[in-house]
């Protein structure tokens, strides 16, 4: 071989050598960033499973905190605040377990102060008229506040260093509210619909659905809540066309929130809510949960007509050591059944029990022995229940109407009455000066409760009642009362109810005249005995110039109306993860 050819092969040799050492090179690296990228990948893939067991570790702990949050969700709806505080220690034995779900087999919970198989429940404060918390902010109630805490771990994890806990908190609030903290509160669908300017201050509610559709400008300025949907549409049964307005929501407008339940140890169906304006059966304890929401069984007295007549004894609302029963000459002064009167909604003459409220406060006041049978001497009546046995024919209606009230008692007055109720005249402004106006400064707790409401107007005559519309001219009047009653629902005409704008009922031509309220408008049933249509102005009413407000004196619990019935719920408040081991919600799982 010639030295230039040794030399060229030598030079390809070196050449390929070279290469080769390139190429080893190149795949050792490649070796190791696929060798680090495996073990990236292997450490990434443990992090993951370490945090999937994690929060499903999380997860576990949340159910533990909602079994304990369920059972006092049904001891305090069906038993009261007062049964929750002493189950504490059966609280803190729920936890999740395998013979619910072979899942749990696998779990262990702790109640973060290391003690197994057991729940951190604690009550953190106890019945006080407190705000209240979440979506009811702006409402008091009185409230108890409790502390769930749990830890969970999975003991049979295959996860490297994957059985450790997760922690959840709950704070909650049990909270009996006043129904008469709501502007307007329906237990059925809720129609509004105004035709003229309409604002609504205070708290909205429906245990249903709500139905807004107005013909004008509707605002509310305050929290609006509904169970079901709040629609901008009208109500099953409304074959009306379309209206044209506007609906202003100047505070939240929340659907589909919790129902707001009264605690009368049954389901909160409008039929069986109507209950507690009835008289009780024979058979009932007084201290059964439907017997301590009965008015017949929170009155001072009770008027019972038959018949035979009228007597009016002490109830159960008497706190006195005596009963007392009123003589004829003071029954007499208080009540009677002389006048009837035409109702053309209804196409019905009304036989009314008239209850002379202006007569009732002074024999309240001057009849010693009524004052000792009602708490020794230390207060006036505070609330009345008409029970009407009478029997009536078709074309009669038996009703309750309150005549004389623009004064009330001095710690207020409650009537109420399974039967329609009127209220005539002005009520419960005994300034003359606040006629016609907001200011409720000097009026006392009031609430009308009955199967309708209907208002007659200052002007109001019963001769009259029979001539025509254009001859029943209404005069301004101002009322200043609580109304909790039945209404007609659109589907049973296949008709516009009237809504909420006619809850209260008419029989008068109000044209140019105001009607002034300041109140809370409940609605909790359909009406059982006042059972016509709504139909519209000038058939049998001319509305009147809505002066309407919420009575703010119904946030103070010191000026509620007697006997005020109280709507229970659960309230939830602060949600943590927390911090295996802790027992409280301050720090946060970062």
């Amino acid at each position: 071989m010639k030295l230039a050819q040794c030399r060229n092969f030598v030079r390809r040799r070196s050449r390929s050598g070279y290469a080769l050492l390139i190429v080893v090179g190149f795949t050792s690296i490649s070796l190791m960033a696929l060798a680090g990228i495996v073990s990236w990948s292997s450490g990434n893939s443990r992090q993951i499973e370490r945090n999937n067991t994690y929060f499903t570790s999380v997860s576990a702990a949340e159910a533990a905190t909602e079994k304990v949050l369920a059972s006092i969700s049904q001891d305090f709806q069906q038993s009261g605040e007062n049964v929750v505080a002493g189950n504490l220690a059966n609280y803190r034995l729920l936890v999740p377990s395998s013979a619910e779900s072979s899942f749990w087999s696998g779990w262990e919970f702790q109640n973060g102060a290391g003690s197994s198989g057991r729940t951190l429940v604690d009550r953190q404060f106890a019945s006080v008229f407190t705000n209240l918390e979440s979506q009811y902010t702006g409402l008091y109630g009185i409230a108890s506040g409790y502390r769930v805490i749990s830890n969970a771990r999975q003991t049979n994890s295959s996860v490297s260093g994957g059985n450790f806990f997760g922690a959840v908190g709950q704070e909650i609030q049990v909270a009996n509210i006043p129904i008469f903290q709501f502007a307007i509160f329906y237990n059925v669908n809720m129609e509004i619909q105004p035709g003229a300017n309409m604002t609504v201050n205070g708290r909205v509610h429906s245990n249903m659905g709500m139905f807004v559709d107005p013909g004008a400008t509707l605002t509310f300025n305050n929290h609006v809540t509904a169970a079901a949907d709040i629609l901008d549409a009208k109500a099953p049964g409304d074959g009306r066309s379309n209206q044209s307005g506007t609906t202003v929501y100047n505070g939240e407008s929340d659907s589909r929130t919790t129902s707001m339940n009264m605690p009368i140890g049954t389901n909160n169906t409008p039929e069986a809510v109507r209950a507690i304006l009835q008289p009780p059966p024979g058979t009932e304890s007084a201290s059964s949960a439907m017997g301590l929401q009965r008015f017949y069984n929170k009155a001072d007295l009770i008027v019972t007509v038959n018949t035979n007549g009228i007597t009016i004894a002490t109830g159960g609302g008497a706190k006195g050591v005596t009963s007392y029963t009123l003589t004829s000459n003071e029954v007499v002064f208080v009540a009677n059944t002389n006048a009837t009167f035409w109702d053309a909604r209804e196409g019905k003459t009304v036989r009314p029990v008239d209850l002379d409220v202006g007569n009732l406060k002074t024999l309240s006041t001057s009849n010693l022995l009524l004052r000792t049978s009602l708490n020794n001497l230390t207060r006036d009546v505070q609330s009345v229940y008409v029970n009407d046995l009478r029997p009536m024919s078709s074309s009669n209606l038996a009703a309750v109407r309150v005549k004389n009230g623009q004064t009330l008692p001095d710690q207020g007055l409650t009537v109420s009455t399974e039967k329609p109720i009127y209220v005539q005249g002005h009520y419960n402004q005994p300034t003359s000066g606040h006629l016609g106006t907001t200011n409720t400064t000097a009026t006392k707790p009031a609430a009308l409760l009955g199967d309708s409401v209907t208002v007659l107007s200052s002007a109001w005559t019963d001769a009259n009642s029979t001539a025509s519309l254009s001859s029943r001219n209404a005069g301004n009047t101002t009322v200043n009362a609580a109304f909790l009653a039945g209404i007609v629902e659109s589907s049973t005409f296949s008709s516009y109810s009237g809504g909420v704008e006619n809850f209260p009922r008419m029989l008068e031509s109000w044209s140019g005249d105001t009607l002034t309220y300041n109140g809370s408008m409940v609605v909790m049933f359909p009406s059982k005995y006042a059972t016509n249509r709504w139909q519209n102005t000038g058939v049998y009413y001319n509305a009147p110039t809505r002066n309407w407000a919420f009575d703010l004196n119904f946030m103070d619990s010191t000026k509620l109306p007697p006997g005020t019935p109280m709507l229970r719920t659960l309230i939830r408040g602060k949600w943590q993860i927390i911090a295996p081991g802790q027992t409280n919600l301050v720090t946060m799982v970062n």
